[in-house]
């Protein structure tokens, strides 16, 4: 099957195909193997959270009902990983690996670390996430639904990297006119949680199956204040209330209401571009370079049938929020939205990265 009819086959083609009885993924047989799934992040991360919440499911759907382990590469903001997975050639679909945000940052960007290229990949399935920043007590004491409070304070945050998923926030409370002292380099937003834990770090962010699991029972135990969302992308294209987290206010409605915080304008633009590079299609599973159409196939099929789940839904939503899970032709669009960004939003964030970090990518 050539790739532009891979493209066209979407989770109920495949489904079709299923009950048809002519897939050629029936072919396929993983009896007895292992599949190893990577993830170039710490095993305390939404990424970790994310690839354990399928692999359960991904074994019982695929033929012969492999053993499907997660295993972690970090490194470098997850670009260790990615590059690896670059070099890699197996064909008989027992190699995966998952990206994120912090994954297509550095691709979006031409961080000169990069020597991957998404265009060589496979994408089975892609599934958008959410993602929640949250204070110390002392300054949560002081939030009232703006950063206005707040501007006297210095903040510490535990950063991935400058070029990573973490510019979202970072540009966010650049913008509300935040004074924020970044600490480089964790291995992933797990270890950033840590260092809020420990009192190492006064403000955090996690994406939401990391929020869900572990630093929402730091708000409610008053360890913590949730501040605001990144939000949600409506069809419209237009930001809108996170549907996992309807009762908090978006960044967008932060800096609203924040004295000096815009939201139109070169800086909004930009981040707004970089959202949504990075979170409606943040978490995609990919097989290498080279792998056939079957095993492709019998990929995708295993990943409609636990789409189609009569708890999916429910379970999902519990671990990792409410958020659209893409297969087929719609994982393969939903890539293309996570590694396209405007020149002039690239621009914008490659120049502020320069001023704010001393990092240069030109």
């Amino acid at each position: 099957m050539n790739k532009l009819l891979k493209s066209a086959l979407g989770a109920g083609t495949v489904l079709g195909l299923m009950v048809a009885g002519v897939t050629s993924a029936a072919a396929v047989d993983f009896s007895g193997k292992t599949i190893e799934w990577t993830i170039p992040f710490s095993e305390t991360g939404g990424s970790a959270k994310w690839a354990n919440f399928f692999a359960p499911m991904l074994s019982e759907n695929l033929p012969g009902k492999p053993n499907v382990v997660v295993k972690f590469m970090p490194g470098a903001g997850s670009t260790k990983g990615a590059n690896w997975f670059q070099d890699e050639k197996h064909t008989d679909g027992t190699v995966m690996f998952g990206s994120s945000g912090s994954t297509q940052f550095p691709y979006l960007l031409g961080d000169p670390r990069v020597r991957y290229e998404y265009a060589d990949w496979n994408p089975v399935m892609a599934s958008g996430t959410g993602g929640v920043a949250y204070l110390n007590a002392e300054a949560g004491a002081k939030f009232d639904g703006t950063a206005n409070n707040l501007k006297g304070m210095t903040f510490v945050y535990g950063n991935q990297g400058a070029t990573r998923l973490d510019l979202i926030p970072a540009l966010a409370w650049k913008m509300l006119g935040m004074k924020v002292e970044h600490v480089m380099g964790v291995k992933g937003r797990g270890d950033g949680r840590k260092m809020f834990e420990a009192g190492e770090a006064t403000i955090d962010y996690q994406t939401s199956s990391s929020y869900l699991k572990s630093s929402a029972m730091l708000v409610k135990e008053g360890k913590a204040v949730a501040m605001m969302t990144w939000g949600a992308i409506d069809a419209n294209g237009n930001i809108v209330r996170d549907p996992t987290f309807p009762d908090m206010p978006t960044f967008k409605e932060v800096c609203d209401a924040t004295d000096g915080c815009e939201t139109s304008g070169p800086a909004w633009d930009a981040w707004k571009s970089f959202f949504i590079a990075g979170f409606p299609s943040q978490k995609i599973a990919f097989l290498p370079a080279g792998t056939p159409q079957d095993v492709i196939d019998a990929y995708t099929t295993a990943f409609a049938k636990i789409k189609a789940r009569s708890d999916f839904a429910e379970i999902s939503a519990k671990r990792l929020g409410k958020y659209p899970m893409f297969i087929g032709a719609e994982a393969s669009k939903a890539l293309q939205g996570a590694i396209t960004v405007s020149p002039s939003a690239k621009t914008y964030v490659t120049d502020w990265l320069q001023a704010e970090f001393g990092v240069s990518l030109n």
